[in-house]
């Protein structure tokens, strides 16, 4: 198992103050911070199981169609490669931090796909085990959250099925800079995709979705 990685720069978020953003206000805020200067993105996902509803590759997984959902991931080619080449345009760098669970959740084989699409195309991610970083959870989960440079920072809220649910905005300087601090301990230790990947994900039967 590799190194466990401490970093608990994360705890001050539950005490940190966020203004609620349902869904499509969250979109918008979103966009027009993204093209404010930023210079960066930063996300770091936890979650190991999400709906995704509206996506086809999505659909076609949870309805049990693993070979269409391989061959529906590659819809999105398009669609990311314009997503980066804006962010290139404007001069901000994404990257981002998957932590990983084992067993592989159904989820989350389906989702390293996608990524996967993303890495190719220019997407900075990297994953990490779970089990490293058991000091950093013990009071919590590392957050879900999307920072964008030291503007503003999103916690994203799922609702009880999974489904996304909007976000809270933090914009305390101090708190985006402990976050991104944090991020950064992850994501310097965390496994680069593609060797990862070929490892855990490749030779993986299809995976059953869970209802």
């Amino acid at each position: 198992m590799p190194e466990p990685v401490t970093c608990p720069l994360f705890a001050p978020l539950p005490r940190g103050t966020a203004a609620r953003l349902a869904r499509p206000a969250y979109h918008q805020d979103f966009s027009r911070v993204f093209r404010s200067g930023i210079g960066f993105l930063n996300k770091l996902e936890r979650g190991q199981e999400f709906k995704e509803r509206g996506f086809p590759s999505w659909e076609a997984f949870a309805a049990g169609r693993w070979a269409e959902a391989l061959r529906l991931v590659e819809e999105k080619r398009n669609v990311y490669r314009e997503q980066f080449a804006e962010a290139d345009r404007i001069g901000v760098l994404q990257r981002r931090v998957r932590v990983m669970e084992f067993p592989v959740t159904p989820y989350v084989q389906w989702e390293l796909h996608v990524l996967r699409l993303r890495v190719e195309l220019g997407d900075h991610i990297r994953l990490i085990d779970a089990r490293t970083i058991t000091e950093t959870e013990r009071e919590r989960q590392v957050p879900e959250v999307v920072v964008l440079g030291d503007a503003a920072m999103y916690e994203v809220i799922y609702d009880a099925d999974g489904n996304a649910d909007g976000a809270r905005r933090y914009d305390d300087p101090a708190l985006i800079a402990t976050t991104n601090a944090g991020f950064d301990a992850l994501y310097e230790r965390g496994e680069a995709f593609e060797a990862f990947f070929e490892r855990e994900i490749a030779g993986l039967p299809a995976p059953a979705p869970r209802s």
